[in-house]
């Protein structure tokens, strides 16, 4: 077995390790933005090629399927976020829970759990990151790709400094902190008792009115951190509007530009490893992080 040297390592690595293209500008956008602009190798792992994202078909012209027009979007968002590399594993979209796409043989949630934990795992070790980032445990509104990689990515976490687990071509390494990104539920619940008063459904949001605010709302993840990307704010509107099949130019410009100037540009994360004090309060993902 051919055993690669590791890199030396120079500056600060992180690793998002997320289920579609767009996941990484919607959610972490900000903080991925912020972290390469301090000089940081900021890597991201994209689990599918969003093929179950809904679109308007003139966003199909010039592209062969939906899967090209996203990853060209990916391709355009990694660049203004200033990402150092992009992974695809290659798994196919898995759509919404109860939908038949879950059902497919690509699609992620239908992978066993350890072969999806052992692509991750050589992935980690081949990036070597100080901090790696993911979903909370019910992958932000309970998509099934999300709570999929979410898990490989915990798992992989933890089996990657131990080479007794998948071994492979390159050497054990261990990252050092482990994040989810989540948000406080407090203005989430605000809005979910105003909805109705606009004639909206909370429990069913979204594009294609498959998202339950209800169920968020009752849900609560500690919050550890919370990093502040405003000096960074025109880098993650551009990757949104990057993603303009899945309405990222009104995520950039719309309501969700206006949430961001009244929390202040801030996004947020629970410490999942190591292990938090209910009182961590944290600005910084790479406090305490050495190399």
């Amino acid at each position: 077995m051919t055993t690669h040297a590791p890199t030396p390592v120079l500056r600060p690595t992180l690793v998002a390790v997320l289920a579609h293209p767009d996941d990484e500008s919607f959610g972490t956008g900000g903080t991925l933005a912020r972290y390469s602009w301090m000089g940081a190798h900021v890597h991201l792992i994209c689990a599918t090629g969003g093929e179950e994202g809904s679109f308007d078909p003139h966003y199909l012209e010039g592209y062969a399927s939906i899967t090209a027009r996203r990853e060209a979007e990916l391709a355009s968002a990694a660049q203004a976020l200033g990402l150092t590399s992009v992974t695809m594993l290659g798994y196919r979209d898995s759509g919404m829970a109860g939908t038949p796409a879950n059902q497919h043989p690509e699609a992620l949630a239908a992978q066993p759990l350890e072969a999806v934990t052992a692509r991750v795992t050589a992935h980690l070790r081949r990036l070597r990151p100080h901090v790696v980032i993911t979903f909370d445990p019910i992958g932000g509104y309970r998509h099934p790709d999300h709570i999929a990689i979410q898990r490989a990515t915990v798992a992989a976490f933890h089996a990657a400094s131990d080479p007794a687990y998948f071994p492979g071509n390159e050497l054990p390494w261990q990252p050092q902190k482990l994040y989810f990104q989540t948000f406080s539920r407090r203005l989430l619940r605000a809005i979910v008792r105003l909805m109705p008063l606009f004639g909206q459904d909370p429990r069913r949001f979204g594009r294609n009115h498959d998202v339950d605010l209800l169920d968020l709302a009752a849900v609560e993840f500690p919050i550890h951190a919370r990093i502040d990307y405003l000096p960074v704010v025109a880098a993650r509107f551009a990757a949104a509007r990057a993603h303009a099949s899945q309405g990222g130019e009104q995520f950039a410009r719309g309501p969700l530009s206006w949430y961001t100037r009244l929390v202040g540009g801030k996004e947020s994360f629970m410490r999942a490893f190591p292990a938090a004090t209910p009182d961590l309060r944290e600005n910084d993902l790479l406090a305490g992080v050495t190399w």
